[in-house]
């Protein structure tokens, strides 16, 4: 698979980093260091979760009321998931430049810098990409009426996921593809071995820490991971894929507040929870990564001309 080119003369060559080579295969470390980054990840992960979900908890049950066997999500432990999510970016990427040099910017794009007109753009390309896909999801698979609630918990829980949802999505991004990816991909020298490995090893990480039995929601994560993966392939760089990212969890969320009888989101991810219906978000994934290649078809073809 070729990568575009880009007309952005300013490019940031510092650090391990190749900017000939393909995003995701353009970072050369030892070969224990993406090991270390992996353990840093989820370990750092984990720990926060286990921190702010317990202070979320004290809160939640001494203060508010909350019932201990009731494991929806509410405003506030979406929020602490959410926030341990973004705090992984200021500890994996100082992490990353002080084992390799890495600069930041070498972690959100290569060969060019980090575009934030792009990622607006791409931002409102896939809002109306997810618009569709769930307009489309009550055909196969219907949602009762009644479940349709606005509280003081749904309002504050679409104000968390329009504020900080994004955020957890870029920062993933930032994490699984822009360092893991590339760093697993350093273990091999040819550039396409190099991007199978990274992408396939980033991708199957990404999918478990999502801690889900149900075949489909594990299957919904890799083609979520793969599909973001090879959207930063082709535009060498993040602004695709965290636009995507971005606006498939906060469709995913924000209809489920408002599909939660008017109190938190369930969060089930046990065996038999998902469906043959998340075919559709598949589709819409497979659609993503075809607009991707297409606009960064006519990029490379324009600046050729």
């Amino acid at each position: 698979m070729t990568t575009p080119a880009t007309s952005d003369r300013s490019v940031d060559r510092s650090g391990p980093v190749d900017p000939a080579r393909p995003f995701g295969a353009h970072l050369v470390m030892g070969w224990w260091k993406p090991v270390l980054m992996t353990v840093v990840v989820v370990g750092a992960l984990y720990l926060l979760q286990i921190l702010f979900l317990a202070v979320a908890a004290i809160v939640e049950v001494r203060v508010l009321g909350k019932d201990p066997a009731d494991e929806s999500l509410t405003p506030l432990t979406y929020l602490a998931l959410n926030l341990s999510i973004i705090l992984l970016v200021p500890i994996a990427l100082p992490v990353l430049r002080l084992m390799t040099g890495t600069s930041w910017r070498d972690v959100l794009a290569v060969g060019r810098r980090f575009s934030w007109r792009r990622l607006g753009r791409w931002t409102a390309v896939f809002a109306g990409l997810m618009a569709v896909a769930n307009l489309i999801l009550p055909l196969v698979q219907p949602s009762p009426l009644t479940a349709v609630a606005v509280t003081g918990t749904t309002v504050a829980l679409l104000a968390i996921v329009l504020l900080t949802t994004p955020l957890q999505a870029a920062a993933e991004e930032i994490v699984f593809r822009g360092v893991l990816t590339a760093a697993y991909g350093s273990w091999l020298r040819a550039a396409r071995p190099a991007l199978a490995l990274g992408i396939s090893l980033s991708t199957v990480l990404f999918a478990l820490v999502h801690t889900s039995a149900d075949s489909w929601m594990l299957l919904n994560y890799i083609g979520l991971g793969a599909s973001t993966a090879l959207m930063a392939l082709l535009s060498r760089g993040l602004e695709a894929s965290i636009a995507f990212h971005a606006m498939n969890n906060v469709f995913a969320m924000g209809i489920g507040a408002v599909f939660a009888y008017g109190g938190g989101i369930a969060q089930d991810r046990s065996a038999g929870a998902g469906g043959s219906y998340m075919l559709l978000f598949l589709l819409a994934q497979a659609v993503g990564v075809l607009i991707v290649w297409r606009v960064e078809k006519r990029r490379t073809a324009a600046l050729r001309d």
